[in-house]
């Protein structure tokens, strides 16, 4: 009898564990999870429920997740303080634990589903993952209870809209993106510049931009796109709301010929105008006061805990200067309150001169400008930065278009501080790790959309890495990644321009009459993509006339009077030249896009391919030739079909679009 019990003992075990629900896939993955029986459908209609005590602190993480179950799944919930019942959503604290930390929460799926953290940053989280589940799992949740904390406390992506101007919609969708995945800090680098050699070797040509408004400075705020300071205070705030550290960053005493364009004075000749002069008392006063402007006052523009002041790549020769000035800003910085940041580059420019290092947090980018151990034993935090495995630089030629996910997912970690030096794991003061997007290449054409191409995939993958840390033996990358292309970007974000399946437009033929447009059910569609229409323009049709209008694109005919199609991006035209569109008569056209350029078809045949461009320069300082590649890009506008202004002037019938 005794061997007979211990036998159906064992078979009831082993039936009970294989009948626990599995642990949900989500990005990035739980850290423990406990599988119960069943699942739990919430209705499409319910409430939120907040506990009582914690209704202050909790209140702005019930409204961002009922907006976002009715913008994901579209659903109707309301919020309600007080006792929660079955089929809710319970939102509460809890006492600290010290394995969850700052960031961790519990959550529970049972008849109701809890969500409880020592911090509401750790509620907040919890949401995100929940959200996830319901998507992934189609409404239909497993059972069980997550305990979930990150492996690193930063988790960071930086972009450069200093060259390259990033609308204000656009960085708050980046939020919205970052936080989804649980990414913690956006550091934004507000000012910059080009090369000169694309520029006329000209310094006063050169293209160089702050994107910041400026009231001390009348002139010194860029013409082509920039934020008022109520628009960035406002953006700091949503970051905060939704777990995300935005940081500002001012970069001198180099990358600075934005300023110096304002103030030429405060600029050396010597090692070009993009260096301020760090002799002069005037670049002392004017950096003073820029700082001051966004730093000082009860109600200051930079309202977040850090701020970054660039301070890398400075001519060697002045080491000793350099590195007054960026002890100088450094503890600047700080007086107000700040954590200061700052790139590295004590290695490359050694010296005498002390730099503050307490309580200061340093980029960690470059084996040759940073040494990390020594770093740590003088007492800097390190973000890894590594620009050999993390920075973005779009159509440069040099680092990379692409993160190389499949070797971040397996092979890398926030320990791998260079190509050379990987730090013990847990040694103190890594704090974890940040990629980077440059926009180097002025001018070059590129998209806000062909930028988000290439991050919206390395923020998934860093995210896992970061806080999930090596999840490979458990879900092999195949399966990560299959997983990351039917993760949204965010709810209510579709950069990417996403549209699931082949869609007919318009079927049966319409007369536009360059008054009107058509409201279509997509608003465009990304890569790699074909588009396909019947066309008969108006025996005088007009002059560059919308056939086709998005939220970040146009189409026209006609453009410009030649009678060609073209679109308009990001400030940039670009044309089909080699064809001619008849007017009066049929022609079946197909425009195509990826992300490396556009093509058009016309009745059938490859007519033009937008791709492969260049602009090439000479560059004297090196004695050689230089080139930029255009990039030549179209994420396609759908939502509407001609303009109430200036319209296209004919007949269109057999819209369809397919995302291939």
């Amino acid at each position: 009898m005794r061997k007979t019990f211990t036998f159906c003992t064992f078979l009831f075990v082993s039936l009970l564990v294989l009948a626990q629900n599995p642990c949900p896939q989500v990005i990035p993955a739980l850290q423990q999870w406990t599988g119960g029986k069943g699942t739990l459908t919430l209705p499409a209609q319910g409430s939120i429920v907040i506990n009582t005590a914690d209704k202050d602190v909790l209140y702005d993480a019930a409204t961002i997740l009922a907006q976002d179950l009715k913008e994901l799944l579209g659903w109707e919930y309301a919020i309600r303080i007080g006792k929660v019942k079955n089929n809710e959503i319970y939102l509460s604290l809890s006492k600290p634990d010290e394995q969850l930390g700052e960031e961790g929460y519990v959550l529970r799926i049972a008849n109701r589903v809890n969500v409880e953290a020592p911090t509401a940053k750790g509620v907040f989280w919890g949401t995100r993952t929940l959200l996830q589940m319901l998507y992934h799992q189609k409404a239909k949740l497993a059972k069980g209870t997550t305990r979930d904390w990150p492996e690193f406390p930063n988790r960071g992506f930086m972009l450069d809209v200093g060259r390259k101007f990033f609308t204000l919609d656009y960085l708050k969708e980046q939020i919205k993106v970052l936080s989804f995945y649980k990414m913690n800090e956006f550091q934004i680098h507000l000012n910059d510049n080009g090369f000169p050699q694309f520029f006329d070797n000209d310094w006063n040509k050169t293209y160089a931009a702050f994107r910041l408004e400026s009231e001390r400075f009348p002139g010194l705020t860029a013409k082509d796109g920039s934020y008022t300071k109520k628009e960035f205070t406002e953006l700091q705030r949503m970051g905060m709301v939704y777990g995300v550290n935005i940081i500002p960053e001012i970069d001198i005493p180099a990358h600075s010929l934005a300023f110096t364009h304002y103030k030429p004075e405060i600029g050396t000749q010597e090692y070009g105008m993009d260096h301020l002069d760090l002799y002069k008392e005037d670049t002392y006063k004017f950096v003073d006061a820029l700082l001051d402007e966004y730093l000082s006052g009860e109600e200051p523009v930079f309202i977040g805990p850090d701020v970054h002041i660039g301070t890398d790549e400075y001519n060697k020769k002045e080491a000793e200067q350099y590195r007054y000035f960026t002890d100088r800003y450094l503890k600047y910085v700080a007086s107000y309150g700040k954590t200061p940041r700052m790139w590295g580059g004590l290695k490359w420019l050694p010296g005498k001169t002390p730099v503050q290092a307490e309580g200061v947090t340093v980029n960690a980018w470059s084996f040759d400008w940073v040494d990390p151990e020594v770093s740590i034993k003088e007492g800097y935090k390190l973000i890894n930065t590594c620009d050999t495995y993390l920075y973005i630089v779009p159509g440069a030629g040099y680092y990379r278009e692409f993160l190389d996910h499949q070797w971040l997912y397996e092979k890398w970690t926030p320990w791998m501080m260079n190509r050379k030096q990987t730090l013990p794991v847990g040694t103190p003061g890594v704090l974890g790790g940040m990629f980077a997007v440059w926009n180097d290449q002025c001018g070059n054409g590129i998209s806000q959309q062909d930028v988000h191409y290439r991050s919206f995939p390395a923020i998934q993958v860093m995210a896992e890495r970061m806080w999930k840390g090596d999840n490979q033996q458990e879900v092999p990358f195949s399966e990560f990644e299959a997983l990351c292309k039917t993760m949204p970007e965010a709810p209510g974000v579709n950069l990417l321009g996403r549209i699931g399946e082949e869609t007919s437009l318009l079927t049966e033929e319409a007369t536009l009459n360059g008054k009107e447009s058509i409201e279509t059910s997509l608003q465009e569609v990304g890569y790699p993509y074909a588009v396909s229409f019947s066309i008969c323009p108006d025996e005088k049709p007009n002059i560059s006339g919308v056939l086709f209008k998005g939220p970040h694109s146009t189409v026209y005919t006609n453009w410009e009077n030649t009678g060609r199609i073209a679109f308009t991006r990001d400030g940039y035209e670009f044309a089909f030249g080699s064809f001619i569109l008849p007017v009066g008569q049929w022609t079946d056209i197909t425009i195509k896009g990826d992300w490396k350029g556009t093509s058009l078809y016309v009745n059938g045949k490859l007519q033009e391919r937008l791709e492969g461009r260049k602009k090439r320069v000479y560059n004297p300082k090196y004695n050689r030739l230089e080139s930029m590649p255009i990039q030549e890009t179209l994420v396609f506008p759908l939502q509407y079909i001609g303009d109430n202004i200036n319209g296209f002037k004919g007949k269109l019938k057999n819209v369809k679009v397919l995302q291939e």
